[in-house]
């Protein structure tokens, strides 16, 4: 598969492209080397790596792991969610989404609901259980991520967002536009209790 092309422009004396991949609205995005790029992927791998470990402690003592949390934190974003949404959310098969909500709801972390219009469809909702779980599991990260967004700074912290939005593909955007709040602005603000 070949690369997009890339239109290379002259500015300010440094030399810029401008992706004409389809969707893409990086006009003026510089154009990065190959070691340039394996270093964002390093940065990619490491964040990602010490952003879950915290989780994974959590998940291990109780046998679960990281399909289970991201079914859990994407439940408790959106109470009442069908199967199927899920799992387009979480682009798994079937089988692994029904093993993995199998142990979520005989553990009691998870509740079943019938559909309101169909009765056929299955909504899920985190239960009590669950909901504490969860809350637990985006404790253990929040430390890591706001300690780095206020290290980071607003600015920072806003282009963070873009390069993960672009990184998305649009379904994903899409999920997010719907739960979108500004937070550059948060990473200034001064750290609060937990609430």
């Amino acid at each position: 598969m070949s690369e997009p092309k890339a239109e290379v422009s002259e500015s300010h004396g440094s030399a810029r492209a401008e992706a004409t991949h389809p969707g893409t609205a990086t006009a003026h995005a510089p154009h990065l080397r190959d070691d340039e790029m394996r270093l964002a992927q390093d940065l990619m791998f490491f964040a990602y790596r010490d952003f879950t470990n915290a989780a994974d402690v959590i998940l291990e003592e109780l046998g679960l792991g990281r399909a289970h949390h991201r079914a859990l934190h994407f439940i408790g974003r959106n109470p009442g969610i069908t199967v199927s949404d899920l799992l387009g959310i979480l682009r798994i098969t079937k089988q692994s989404l029904a093993r993995v909500l199998n142990v979520l709801v005989e553990r009691g972390y998870v509740s079943l609901a019938p559909g309101h219009a169909d009765r056929r469809q299955r909504l899920l909702t985190l239960a009590p259980a669950g909901a504490t779980l969860e809350r637990r599991l985006f404790e253990s990260q929040r430390e890591r991520l706001g300690a780095a967004f206020r290290e980071a700074g607003g600015q920072a912290v806003d282009g963070f967002c873009q390069v993960m939005r672009h990184v998305m593909d649009e379904t994903a955007r899409s999920y997010i536009e719907t739960h979108d709040i500004d937070i550059g602005d948060a990473a200034a603000r001064p750290a609060r209790g937990r609430g």
